[in-house]
């Protein structure tokens, strides 16, 4: 019988937070616990994305963080890294790092400084995927940065390299009807990630998603929404997923930065983080008002749980 990580990548694979010490370097060993308790819930793997502050890291970082990850996962679940960068070389050679490591997968984005037509977004692609043996999830994140990417890229990649190489994390808006064109138009073969946090699970799911990706702050109630989808189980399943949409609108309404502050802070709360530090600049910081709405919408899903 083969072990998870040489199945094809399912399932819940949550986002991890980076935790930080008062001098910004990573907290270590607050990394492995929030890992363990992860897998402790019954997480299928972990990613290193958007929200682990990759793209403020800086490239000693982002290494040493693919690296801490990798190796405090070993082969409990999939690993997946993600390596988007401006330039297709760096990009490259992130893949080939995070390969190195023993990654299960790696996920990128297009850059973001520069507005590419679909030639040369799907050459960016390609020119990742032929660098490596491992699958490459193509994720537009157009949610957070850049503009969408269209469906022909996703098509021609697929061609080229076949469902097991390349796999897809779309997060354009509407994302349901988005996710249900590109699975009719590769004949439902594409594998197709969730990356909503929570919010379009439910409808993703009845779409025929693989798995999805959210952040680790409310990754008890997705484990069990999950759970309740593959049984049927709609009674629960509403029950769950209308708090945990509730703190992803909340999440929503800063961006990027409102899922860092908005996780961290349940992070915190949870007693997995001694703190809530970022890397700096940020736009949003969590007020008041909205922490007492988080306060009580966490209590509900608690108590659905």
């Amino acid at each position: 019988m083969s072990s998870l990580t040489e199945q094809p990548l399912h399932g819940v694979l949550p986002v991890l937070q980076t935790p930080f010490t008062d001098d910004r370097r990573i907290d270590v060993t607050t990394l492995h616990r929030e890992i363990d308790w992860a897998f402790e819930v019954g997480a299928d793997g972990v990613v290193v994305a958007m929200v682990s502050e990759i793209l403020r890291l800086g490239d000693s970082g982002r290494r040493e963080l693919a690296r801490l990850v990798c190796e405090a996962v070993g082969r409990r679940g999939f690993t997946v890294i993600s390596v988007g960068a401006e330039g297709t070389a760096t990009a490259i050679d992130y893949a080939r790092h995070a390969e190195g490591l023993g990654a299960s997968a790696v996920m990128a984005i297009p850059p973001v400084a520069t507005s590419l037509g679909g030639d040369a977004t799907c050459e960016y692609f390609a020119a990742i995927a032929r660098s490596i043996a491992i699958p490459l999830v193509v994720q537009d994140a157009s949610s957070y940065v850049g503009a969408a990417i269209d469906l022909s890229v996703y098509t021609r990649l697929l061609d080229e390299f076949g469902p097991e190489r390349i796999l897809f994390k779309p997060e354009a808006s509407p994302l349901g009807p988005n996710l249900s064109k590109l699975r009719d138009a590769t004949g439902g073969t594409a594998r197709i990630f969730e990356g909503s946090g929570g919010i379009n699970l439910v409808d993703c799911y009845r779409r025929g998603i693989a798995g999805t990706m959210p952040g680790t702050d409310l990754l008890d109630g997705i484990v069990a929404l999950w759970r309740a989808l593959e049984a049927g189980d709609d009674e629960r399943v509403y029950g769950l997923s209308l708090p945990v949409c509730a703190l992803v609108a909340l999440q929503l309404q800063a961006g990027l930065d409102g899922f860092l502050a908005i996780e961290k802070y349940l992070l915190h709360k949870r007693g997995l983080f001694p703190n809530t530090h970022q890397i700096e600049p940020v736009g949003w910081t969590l007020d008041a008002e909205t922490q007492a709405e988080v306060d009580r919408l966490f209590a509900r899903l608690q108590a659905a749980l």
